[in-house]
Formats: structure tokens, C-alpha cells, sequence
């Protein structure tokens, strides 16, 4: 196996147990797993030295909730999220939504899955729920052949709307599956991707959209498959569905979650703004986790989660971009620092906030967990050599060396980190991927988002 040593780091925030921060260290690897953080490490045997004087590293950031599809459904002003509700926007962006195809499938996610591993994600989920006439059954196998291409370990959320609009949902006819074509797809990409072993790169989550826009059967069978295949769940919850379930069916979101068993240590939800203090409460009794994604918030003007209430409550929180629909990014230090400053707005009338670093570790081990990996999100023996690395050699920098590990979010380092390693592998490194022709790759891209989207929506 390949051995690479990463020389003289500046500083190194592991974010481990005991919250280390090296000084002047070094980094061995062996394949895919770091083996050993000491100062002055022989580099017999060693096929690559990378040179990390100036360098911080931090353990690669982990996207609990995005929508790679979405990311050529951006910037468009004339379907503004800020001025409708979920459900209104959700209406609005459908029939955009529809005329999605697979090459939109893989040219969005290649480029979501570029700007996150330009700035430090390691580790990415996506909630892919965009099936329409045109794409058939292939938007995850065509995520998987993106994210094989660029390196990025890649947990996959096969999500799927069944409940049509005449019985209440926003969906469009062009985006229905039924329960069983649903379930029988999600076993077909388990049994062909999902990798539950340690340094796995691939993964599948059973994902139904939302309680909103499926029937309640797609919820159960979800369960029982995802239990019998001993995979994760995820869903939207808390998100401004409770009036509509609560007419719907007598009682809120998370009870109805409850009553069908969706919920747990393998369950996460996104979102969650509408969750009250018992509610919080059950989720941390059950150890079911939130994707806390800032900036949907933030342009919905939606209720900030107070993050220092989940700690206290021992709520598990991860981090998410969200869909480019709603964020028009997938910069997940971006999103970092959103989350901090959104924290420090509401800090005087709840106490006080959770720290910069605290969120890092929302960001990155707490991610993991989220996940169900135990081989991700910290920088310690034994574990991935998942990394990322900002050069401190830069004037705007001066004045920030002596706290690495609060930087991030409180000084707003949000632009390209120096270098990103997965499992020992460099796949960007000053800005740029490795290995691939971006600029013919953006070509791709854009040619397909006009020819399927721009030229026949007038969203744009």
C-alpha cells in the first residue's frame, strides 16, 4: 500500500475525544488510514512527502443533507424561496424540477460534489428524490459514476415522492413512483453499492422525501427494508409540514414518525426548525439526529435551531448545505460559518452560544455519527486519512495563528482550501481538482443545463 507523510503541520485540530490541537507534527499513512501523528517520523519506505509548513489541517468536512440535482436550479431569482412558504416554493420549483434528466443528474453532481471538495468535504450525503419520466432509475447510478470520478466518499439517499397531487401532495405527475417500484429499486442499489465496510466510499440511505408528499405505506416499507438491509433512513421533517400532517393525520410529524417506527439511531431528519423542547427531547432519547442547514433557513427567514439547546439536551446535530435551490452554493465551510453567526445573533437571549470549534465538530464528528461511520470525522490513528488543509503563509490570515481550531468559522475561512485528501488520496489541491479536465467539464455542464433547463423554463 502506498505510504505518504504529511511534514510539519503548523497545527493539526484532530477533533478527537480530548479535543488535541498539534504543534509542529507530522502525519503517516498507509493506504486509505492514517497510522500514526508524531513529531519527526521517519520517512523510510515513504512514496510521496508533502510538504505542510504553514499548512492547519482539519479532519474532512461531512454534508449530511444536500440536492445535487438541484444545483443547475440556482440562481434564479424569478422563483424566490425568501418570499413564499415551503409548500408554496415547493409548488413553484416543481415543474422546473420535472424536466429533469440523467445528464443534469450528472453534470449537478459532479459539480456539487467539486465545490465541496474545494473547500473540505471529505464525506458526502445526497438526498437524490428527483425521479422523473426522463431519468427512469438511473440518478444514483449516475451519482456513484461522478463520485467515483472526483474521489468523494459518497452516501447516497434514494429518496421518491408517491402521493399525488389530487390527494394533497405538490408533486407533479412526471415525479410520482408508486411504494413497491420505490422499495424495489432501493434493495436493487443496495445490493449493487452499499458498502458497509470500514473506509467505505459508498453507501445507499433509504430516504422518502417527505410524510407531505408520499403515502404512509412508503414510510413502512422504507422501514422494513432499510432494517432488514441494516442501512440508515432519512427524511425532511419540521420544516413547516406540521399544520398539513396535523390535518392529515391527527397529530404532528415527528408523532407520526414515531407511530411507524421511523425514527432512531439509524434515523436522521433535515431541518427540524419546527421541532418544540419535548420533541427535542424524544429525539435525543431515541439518538435520532438533525442536518442543520443554514442557509435555507436563513433565505426562508425560518427559525434558527439553537444549537446550544441541543447540546444541553444531548441532541445529536450534523451540518448540510441543502439543495442549491434553496442555498445557490455547496461550500460547506460556507455554511460553517453561516451556522456560526446565525448561533451568535440569538446568543444574549439564550445564554450565551456553542463555540466556532464546537461547530467544527458538528461539521465533521458529529457528522460521522450521523452517518454510522466510526472510521471518518477526526484525525487519530486507525481512523481515514480524510483531511484538509489551508495555507496560514497569507496576509489575511495575520493575527489568527494562535486558535486553528476556532478559525474556521469565527475568522470565515470560506474560500478553496489548500489541499483535500481522501483516504490518503489528494483529489484538489490549491483550487483546482486533480485528475480530471475541469474546463471540458464545465463545458459539459453548462451545454446540457441550457439545451434540458434554460431553453425550456422560463425560470430562467
Amino acid at each position: 500500500m502506498k505510504k505518504v507523510l504529511i511534514k510539519n503541520a503548523q497545527a493539526i485540530v484532530s477533533c478527537d475525544e480530548k479535543d488535541t490541537v498539534y504543534k509542529n507534527t507530522d502525519i503517516l499513512i498507509e493506504g486509505q488510514m492514517i497510522v500514526e501523528i508524531g513529531e519527526n517520523l521517519s520517512a523510510e519506505g515513504v512514496d510521496e512527502i508533502i510538504d505542510a509548513a504553514n499548512k492547519f489541517i482539519y479532519p474532512g468536512l461531512v454534508n449530511t443533507h444536500h440536492h445535487f440535482f438541484q444545483t443547475f436550479i440556482r440562481n434564479t431569482i424569478k422563483v424566490d424561496y425568501p418570499n413564499m412558504t415551503v409548500p408554496e416554493w415547493l409548488d413553484k420549483i416543481y415543474p422546473i424540477f420535472k424536466m429533469v434528466n440523467n445528464d443534469v443528474i450528472y453534470y449537478s453532481s459532479l459539480t456539487a460534489m467539486a465545490d465541496l471538495l474545494k473547500h473540505g468535504c471529505t464525506t458526502a450525503f445526497d438526498h437524490q428524490y428527483c425521479y422523473t419520466t426522463a431519468t427512469g432509475k438511473e440518478p444514483v447510478d449516475r451519482q456513484m459514476e461522478a463520485a467515483k470520478l472526483l474521489g468523494i466518499r459518497y452516501h447516497a439517499g434514494r429518496g421518491t415522492n408517491t402521493l399525488p397531487r389530487s390527494e394533497g401532495s405538490t408533486m407533479p405527475e412526471e415525479m410520482l413512483e408508486t411504494t413497491d417500484e420505490f422499495i424495489k429499486d432501493c434493495q436493487r442499489l443496495i445490493e449493487k453499492y452499499h458498502d458497509p465496510k470500514p473506509f467505505s466510499r459508498q453507501q445507499i440511505v433509504v430516504s422518502p422525501c417527505q410524510p407531505l408528499n408520499c403515502y404512509k405505506d412508503t414510510f413502512t416499507e422504507s422501514v422494513k427494508l432499510a432494517r432488514s438491509f441494516n442501512v440508515h433512513l432519512h427524511t425532511h421533517l419540521g420544516e413547516g409540514e406540521n399544520e398539513i400532517i396535523e390535518q392529515r393525520w391527527g397529530m404532528r410529524s415527528l408523532n407520526w414518525c414515531e407511530e411507524i417506527d421511523f425514527i432512531g439511531e439509524d434515523v436522521w431528519f433535515a431541518h427540524g426548525w419546527e421541532m418544540n423542547d419535548d420533541e427535542l427531547d424524544r429525539l435525543a432519547k431515541y439518538k435520532t439526529g438533525i442536518s442543520h442547514c443554514p442557509a435555507p433557513a436563513v433565505l426562508g427567514g425560518f427559525p434558527i435551531l439553537d444549537l446550544k439547546k441541543f447540546k444541553e439536551k444531548g441532541v445529536l446535530a450534523s451540518l448540510g448545505c441543502d439543495g442549491s435551490a434553496t442555498n445557490d452554493s455547496s461550500n460547506l465551510l460556507d455554511s460553517l460559518r453561516m451556522a456560526y453567526l446565525m448561533q451568535a445573533f440569538h446568543s444574549k437571549e439564550r445564554g450565551g452560544c456553542i463555540s466556532p470549534y464546537e461547530l467544527l465538530k458538528i461539521a465533521t464528528t458529529s457528522g460521522a455519527k450521523t452517518l454510522g461511520r466510526t472510521d471518518i470525522g477526526s484525525l487519530e490513528a486507525g481512523k481515514a486519512a480524510d483531511l484538509f488543509m489551508i495555507d496560514t503563509n497569507k496576509l489575511e490570515l495575520t493575527g489568527t495563528w494562535h486558535d486553528p481550531a476556532n478559525l474556521l468559522a469565527r475568522g470565515g475561512v470560506t474560500g478553496p482550501v489548500w489541499l483535500t485528501m481522501v483516504g490518503g488520496e489528494v483529489v484538489a489541491r490549491e483550487g483546482r481538482l486533480v485528475n480530471i479536465d475541469e474546463e471540458k467539464l464545465a463545458y459539459e455542464g453548462e451545454k446540457v443545463c441550457t439545451e434540458v433547463l434554460r431553453n425550456n423554463c422560463n425560470a430562467f
